[in-house]
């Protein structure tokens, strides 16, 4: 499930058409002995005081809050790599955008993190088998009033997925250390009815994909997702 949705009197608000503000290159990124399975397992058993940077977006829409919760699936592999998703063109709001599985929280559902992980198997066919999961950052709000519990877990290699292709293009791995690295988090800012709105986007040339044209695509992070994503960097980083 994507949480960021099109800014309105924007119908076709392209996120990558607003200038970069400024690139936060002068933070030092999070050491690579952090990003391990070990270091996080100790990190959340033990969690640091630290402040969220990113917590609540200006709304822009009026409708009565829902509690969510989405997965930040962390597989072991070679190194920790960060299992994220292209929602497909077709859908009515939020196609083509990227995405950390997740969705609204059932009344069956016991807690954030079975939130996440049923949301996890129903889009993308993740098994809970294969999910250890370490904790939960604070809440984030959306513009669209969504409150979201993000719950970060390791994930054991040798799963298959299968997308829900109703709603899922695309799954694909982002290296954590390059997304815990600030010289790729860049700032955007936007004024629309007097109100200015400032986002985070982390664009990722994904090089393990050749397109038609040869090229490789790029993976346009933004929006909630990157403002989770850089509450992840604040926490392990602190």
């Amino acid at each position: 499930m994507q949480f960021s949705k099109p800014l309105p009197n924007f119908p076709k608000f392209d996120p990558r058409s607003i200038p970069v503000q400024g690139v936060d290159d002068h933070l030092e990124g999070v050491a690579p002995d952090r990003l391990t399975p070990a270091a996080l397992r100790l990190r959340f058993a033990s969690p640091p005081v630290w402040t969220p940077e990113h917590s609540v977006e200006k709304k822009f829409e009026n409708r009565e809050p829902a509690a969510a919760a989405v997965l930040m699936p962390l597989v072991m592999r070679d190194e920790l790599m960060l299992l994220l998703t292209l929602r497909t063109t077709n859908l009515s709001s939020h196609s083509g955008q990227i995405a950390l599985p997740g969705g609204r929280t059932d009344a069956t559902d016991v807690d954030a993190a079975d939130t996440a992980l049923r949301e996890a198997h129903e889009e993308i066919g993740l098994p809970r088998s294969h999910t250890e999961v370490l904790g939960t950052l604070p809440i984030y709000i959306t513009g669209t009033a969504y409150v979201i519990t993000p719950v970060v877990a390791l994930v054991t290699p040798g799963f298959v997925l299968q997308p829900n292709p109703a709603e899922v293009a695309d799954v694909f791995e982002v290296p954590l250390a390059y997304l815990m690295n600030p010289a790729n988090h860049r700032r955007h800012t936007v004024e629309f009815d007097g109100v200015t709105r400032e986002w985070l986007s982390m664009p990722y040339l994904d090089h393990s994909v050749m397109q038609d044209n040869g090229q490789s695509p790029e993976r346009f992070i933004w929006g909630a997702t990157a403002g989770m994503l850089r509450n992840l960097y604040r926490f392990l980083s602190a």
